[in-house]
């Protein structure tokens, strides 16, 4: 399992990315694509939608289980991986390489409470046990 020490992370298994233009793109973590397996469809988010941190906001399907998304931040949905509708497979090659949505923070200060590399790996240690 991998866990780039660049990206914020969510407990809900969310890897999150600040972008040069204010927004930020997320995806899911190595382990929450190990723990799906092969993934098959992704619902993500319209484009435009308003969202509240921690709310669900979409959904990723595997071969053995379904998951709900979750806003890391609070704000607007500003693009969809529109790709990964033809492809979800893209997912589980490199998690972290395929984004799958990005949102425009209505509150930067929002970020800092993300989990850092380290934490994260320490929530996913709990989560095995």
């Amino acid at each position: 399992m991998t866990t780039p020490d660049h990206l914020k992370y969510t407990e809900t298994h969310e890897w999150v990315k600040r972008e040069t233009d204010g927004t930020v793109s997320v995806g899911i973590s190595s382990y929450a694509q190990e723990m799906l397996g092969d993934i098959v469809f992704v619902e993500n988010p319209a484009v435009g939608r308003k969202v509240v941190k921690g709310e669900e906001c979409g959904v990723i399907e595997s071969v053995k289980a379904a998951a709900d998304l979750y806003a890391p931040v609070s704000g607007e949905i500003v693009a969809a991986n529109d790709e990964l509708r033809d492809a979800p497979e893209k997912l589980n090659h490199d998690p972290y390489a395929a984004w799958m949505f990005r949102i425009k923070p209505s509150d930067p200060g929002e970020l800092d409470g993300l989990l850092d590399a380290a934490a994260y790996r320490n929530v996913v240690e709990k989560d095995k046990k």
